[in-house]
């Protein structure tokens, strides 16, 4: 039986609602923050082809798709509230929209998020997601606040056998590729592929570092690619002239996982500095401030590392243990380039 517009909104994503006062089924959703909040508000579009292959499990998209979502929330240190879902559906499948609707619920539950609008239309699979979340007043995370001296952090699972470490989601789109010289037996490469369909946003980390963290950006197009927004906002802001902000990263420091130890150099390195996809917390912090950044941590049930420390020399320099600088010839993710 095929299901038309509506019936599909109401069969697979109406639920009640506790923070809007209407819920999905009018022109406009309405949310009150809380007194003396802010409303921190993202949006991300993921499309079959660009940001998922096509032989994603339906529930797993449903997860991902609001996870990369929450993860901005998460770099706001933003408690989130609600969120729309625009749905383009090259067919109406019960059991495609059922795995996806349990995936993206699943996720939305554990984050105490909830679907209050949205948009559905016949056309190539495409979600695109709004998220609303609510911080206090003057108290959001930003790229902006990075000082020279301070350490540079990145968030990372507790556990070697946990999905979702540094450079694993770009590892599984190697194997994916069918990159010469890589091999991953199946059971790990299980876990490779959740890195990448199923990411971990740090939302209960990101609250934790609200008034200690100086600035914070999630990874999505790779670490260096990302830090080098924090170089270029935080140093148009606390920048020396003729000094501008750059980082020094150590190399050896980097978290990762079994699996990423068990590649060669080349393409660890590329792997962990210029994957993407990975949805981790790159943040920074004054260095008085390090036990209190283990602290948070703890607090979250997350695991942070150090990795470095901001300088006032400009640009990104990677050292190996030799404190040599080590040559880095990848550039950050680009939809138009790549």
């Amino acid at each position: 039986m095929s299901l038309g517009e509506f019936d599909l909104i109401a069969r697979y994503f109406d639920r009640p609602v506790r923070r809007s006062p209407l819920g999905i089924g009018d022109d406009c959703a309405l949310l009150a923050p809380s007194p003396g909040m802010q409303l921190a508000v993202s949006t991300d579009m993921l499309v079959e082809g660009r940001h998922f292959l096509s032989t994603v499990a339906p529930d797993r998209l449903g997860h991902k798709a609001l996870a990369v979502n929450l993860s901005d929330l998460a770099a706001c240190g933003a408690r989130p509230l609600a969120f729309t879902l625009a749905l383009s559906l090259p067919r109406a499948e019960a059991p495609f929209l059922a795995g996806l609707a349990r995936g993206l619920f699943a996720l939305a539950d554990r984050h105490d998020i909830e679907l209050v609008g949205g948009d559905t239309t016949s056309g190539p699979l495409n979600l695109c997601i709004t998220v609303f979340g609510e911080v206090p007043a003057g108290g959001a995370l930003l790229r902006s606040g990075a000082r020279p001296g301070d350490e540079l952090w990145v968030s990372h699972p507790l556990h070697d056998d946990e999905p979702g470490w540094l450079g694993d989601a770009r590892l599984a789109l190697e194997v994916f590729r069918g990159t010469p010289g890589l091999h991953v037996p199946g059971e790990a490469f299980e876990r490779l592929r959740l890195a990448m369909e199923c990411p971990q946003p740090r939302v209960a980390l990101g609250q934790a570092l609200r008034g200690l963290a100086t600035s914070t950006i999630d990874i999505s197009d790779g670490l260096m690619g990302d830090l080098s927004h924090v170089l270029k906002r935080s140093g148009a802001v606390h920048g020396e002239a003729g000094r501008p902000l750059g980082a020094r990263l150590e190399a050896d420091w980097l978290p990762r996982s079994p699996l990423m130890r068990a590649q060669d150099d080349g393409r660890q390195l590329e792997c962990l500095l210029a994957g993407g996809d990975d949805y981790e917390l790159l943040f920074t912090a004054a260095p008085e401030r390090h036990e209190a950044v283990l602290a948070a941590g703890r607090h979250s049930a997350t695991g942070v590392r150090r990795i470095g420390h901001l300088t006032t020399g400009g640009g990104l320099e990677v050292v190996g243990h030799d404190g040599q600088r080590l040559a880095t010839p990848w550039a950050s993710f680009d939809h138009f380039r790549a």
